[in-house]
């Protein structure tokens, strides 16, 4: 990783793309899973407050490609499968919080289901309200019930993924394309979010590695 302090890297349509790493796989793979362990253990051992707030900000600092050179490629049910996520997660949401929280809302006021609960979004949910949670998720990685925070990110992805359907289904007749545009983020957050959900089961049986 660089030292070099630099802003978020920003995202287009491709953000839940994986970042290419290094030439050997088998070694990226295992620095994946022993840097997510160790930090994960360490930090949760011993959860000071002020090395979890830098461990939250470290991607308005480095950008979120930092985290990606470690943790990016690893399998999305495995341990930095999971915090690669939970970290891109926060930086799709800080980079535009106004549209996030705008399909937040709208997918809070269809759901049929306890997810907006689970969540724990503050109601109504503005741009100030759905960065706080994308920080409150992360943090509960590192000091709470790591189950838990992972099972409010599949919360908050389905939320996210229905408020997307939703969109684009409003704005098709208007521009196809965009209607296009929202349906895809619309079925890569509900992947996510059945990714989050494995791997919170996992976990709860020490399976998670």
């Amino acid at each position: 990783m660089t030292s070099e302090h630099r802003k978020p890297a920003l995202f287009g349509g491709s953000e839940f793309e994986a970042f290419k790493g290094g030439e050997d796989p088998a070694h990226i793979s295992r620095l994946a899973h022993d840097t997510a362990s160790a930090l994960l253990g360490r930090v949760r051992a011993d959860p000071d407050p002020g090395v979890i707030d830098r461990l939250i900000e470290y991607t308005d600092l480095h950008g979120i490609d930092a985290i990606a050179e470690l943790w990016s490629r690893a399998s999305s049910h495995s341990l930095p499968g999971a915090l690669w996520r939970i970290y891109l997660l926060r930086a799709l949401i800080r980079q535009d919080p106004e549209q996030s929280s705008f399909l937040f809302q709208k997918g809070s006021e269809l759901s049929i289901t306890i997810d907006p609960v689970v969540a724990g979004a503050t109601s109504p949910t503005g741009p100030k309200e759905i960065t706080e949670l994308a920080d409150q998720i992360l943090r509960g990685i590192f000091d709470g019930d790591f189950a838990v925070a992972l099972e409010r990110a599949a919360a908050f992805c389905r939320i996210m993924s229905l408020g997307a359907a939703a969109e684009a289904d409003d704005t098709e007749s208007d521009s196809a394309e965009r209607a296009s545009e929202f349906t895809v983020r619309a079925n890569r957050f509900a992947e996510t979010a059945s990714e989050f959900a494995i791997c919170a089961k996992l976990w709860r049986t020490d399976s998670l590695d």
